[in-house]
């Protein structure tokens, strides 16, 4: 197995005390978000956070800070499902975060002791010896990487000179985002790590609020639909109980399409297991041209779609050599204008004076 399909099973592992959590790889073309584009950090590309996983407040965010924590402080709400970095002036950085069962568990204070970039990552003993199937291999540490749980950046929590276990990092998995986890501690969308990271200093004050502080600075909330936390009113309620249907219609039907897609294909497997081989020659020619009709098509409109962007390429090159041809011109006629401003005035070329103090 590999270590990505093991990481696949990490979230219905209880104990996992070390802060992992289990990669999944998303394939849809994302719409890029600024801020959330792919990166390349540390000889590793990073996927774009999809839009659709940065609605409902999960996204990066200046707000007003309510709180009473100095600059500097890091402040973890793990019912609300956010994180603050403090800032100047009553302001702080939001982040949208995924709350495992060791986030829970922590309580208090503590301090940013030790930071990681790409940090390697080691099950403890009890899990390694719970599921050795999944963890042996790692037993002396698996190395930093896209498939390693911590995923880009790790800030490690420690009190009183020792290390909590309690970890704020990236994840792969941005769809966990705003969520309660099975396994973990506090993770972000990588692209958010990264930027945490690289605010906070070393022996940064982090505050994780209880539930009575969570609901007198955030108010109550509550899982909608799909798990996600949000602020709990008559609305919410109201619309959570329409989308539990709508979703239970959305999932009778996915499986409806998947049930009639297995009979479908079956149906075609036995129809071609009973043919003669005269007919499965034909059927396989068939088959052939069509799929290469189908790539010929693909590789058509592929072309068409880089054909029209090297137009638009170039459209735009042009415009701005026009524009760095016209700003040029300009630069030419205002220096001619200095120098016969200063040759009216009497003054040498080597005295008159720089375009700006001439304009000044």
């Amino acid at each position: 197995m590999t270590p990505i399909l093991r990481f696949l099973a990490l979230g219905a592992v209880l104990g996992l005390s070390a802060c992992a959590t289990s990669p999944s790889v998303e394939t849809a073309t994302p719409q890029v978000v600024p801020g959330y584009e792919a990166v390349e950090d540390g000889g590793f590309m990073i996927e774009a956070v999809e839009a659709r996983h940065l609605t409902g407040g999960r996204e990066r965010t200046e707000v007003a800070y309510n709180g009473s924590e100095k600059p500097g402080t890091i402040v973890v709400d793990t019912f609300a499902r956010k994180l603050y970095h403090v800032q100047e002036n009553g302001r702080a950085m939001r982040y949208a975060i995924a709350v495992g069962r060791e986030g829970l568990s922590f309580r208090g204070s503590g301090v940013i002791s030790r930071k990681e970039e790409w940090p390697a990552w080691q099950p403890t003993a009890n899990m390694v010896k719970t599921r050795p199937d999944l963890y042996a291999e790692f037993a002396g540490g698996m190395k930093g990487g896209l498939d390693n749980p911590l995923g880009a950046r790790a800030m490690y929590l420690y009190r009183d000179g020792r290390d909590t276990m309690f970890r704020i990092h990236g994840t792969i998995q941005n769809a966990t985002i705003g969520h309660a986890t099975s396994a973990g501690c506090i993770r972000l969308y990588n692209q958010d790590a990264i930027h945490l990271y690289d605010q906070v200093k070393m022996g940064a004050r982090v505050k994780v609020r209880s539930q009575a502080e969570s609901l007198e600075l955030e108010g109550a909330h509550m899982d909608d639909a799909w798990g996600l936390a949000v602020p709990e009113t008559p609305e919410s309620i109201a619309q959570k109980e329409l989308d539990i249907i709508a979703r239970a219609e959305q999932e009778a039907a996915e499986a409806k399409a998947a049930a009639e897609a297995a009979a479908k294909e079956a149906e075609e497997k036995a129809r071609y297991a009973a043919m003669t081989p005269e007919e499965r020659a034909k059927a396989d020619e068939k088959a052939a041209k069509e799929k290469a009709k189908a790539e010929a098509l693909a590789a058509k409109e592929k072309a068409k779609a880089e054909a029209l962007a090297a137009k638009e390429k170039a459209k735009a090159e042009a415009l701005a050599a026009l524009e760095a041809e016209k700003s040029a011109k300009a630069a030419e006629r205002a220096e001619k204008k200095r120098l016969a401003d200063c040759k009216r005035k009497g003054i040498a070329e080597k005295d008159c004076p720089a375009l700006e103090e001439a304009e000044g």
